[in-house]
């Protein structure tokens, strides 16, 4: 497995596969691997010739009063990992490597980063979209794979990729969860033990609303309320606990195409996000 800092080295690497004939799948991540990442990596090396990854703390996605200090970083343990499943490069910039001085050119999100987190995190889809580019443009991969446990990311990072006729598959792989259903986030090592017993209200209300829908139940009004009683006394804040439109990220009234249950609630001073599909 290669080790690369600099991003000419890593382009020069995937230049020469790409020349070889050979498939690239690319697994972006900011490290603090766990299971949920290393499922996108195994699914790269099952479906393409060569993977790569990348590790980076993206400090432009984090606002000023967001945790980019304490943010947990376990280098020697995410190369294990990826050594582990035979990923074939990890490219491991320095901030100033992605960012170099005088660096001013930032990537506008499409219109999907605007409610949601885009509401609550005004300038993260910036940052997300500017160095998502960049990492497409120094690993130019066949296929990127990302989670749907951050299913706006997701839908940011496909219009984007649309719109800007970036030649790559972005490929959405399914949320894993603990066996309780919490889904596995690099930000649940915050948890103590008595919040993370909390945290599983967000799988539990997520797990409602699909049962309801599937009884019949197709007023989100009521769905979101339904969401909310669960959530509330379980959490210390909630962002949102609402239903909106699986594409364009809109608001619904009723369930009559797919959609997407999304939340984000605090739990202690962590901030969670889980989401679900319904209406199938």
């Amino acid at each position: 497995m290669k080790i690369v800092e600099s991003p000419h080295e890593a382009y020069a690497h995937a230049d020469h596969w790409r020349r070889e004939g050979l498939s690239i799948g690319l697994v972006p991540t900011m490290g603090a691997l766990h299971a949920g990442h290393f499922s996108l990596v195994r699914r790269s090396t099952q479906e393409c010739d060569v993977t790569a990854a990348s590790i980076f703390v993206n400090p432009t996605q984090f606002s000023p009063e967001e945790d980019l200090s304490r943010y947990p970083r376990t280098l020697e343990d995410d190369l294990a990992g990826l050594r582990e499943l035979g990923c074939g490069l990890v490219f491991v910039p320095q901030p100033q490597q992605v960012y170099p001085e005088g660096f001013s050119t930032y990537v506008s999100p499409p219109a999907t980063a605007k409610p949601l987190e885009g509401r609550f995190r005004p300038d993260h889809f910036r940052g997300v979209t500017t160095v998502v580019i960049k990492l497409f443009q120094i690993l130019p991969a066949s296929i990127a794979y990302f989670g749907q446990k951050d299913f706006q990311q997701l839908a940011v990072i496909k219009k984007m990729v649309e719109d800007l006729n970036v030649p790559i598959r972005v490929v959405s792989c399914a949320t894993i969860r603990e066996e309780d259903g919490l889904a596995l986030s690099s930000r649940n090592r915050y948890l103590s033990a008595e919040e993370r017993e909390r945290a599983l209200c967000l799988s539990r209300a997520l797990n409602q609303v699909h049962s309801l829908v599937s009884q019949g139940l197709s007023q989100v009004a009521q769905l979101e309320h339904e969401m909310h009683r669960i959530l509330k006394p379980a959490t210390d804040s909630i962002d949102y606990a609402t239903i909106v439109d699986r594409e364009t990220l809109d608001p619904m009234v009723e369930i009559d195409r797919p959609a997407v249950a999304l939340i984000a609630a605090h739990v202690g001073k962590t901030r969670l996000i889980d989401n679900r599909l319904i209406g199938e």
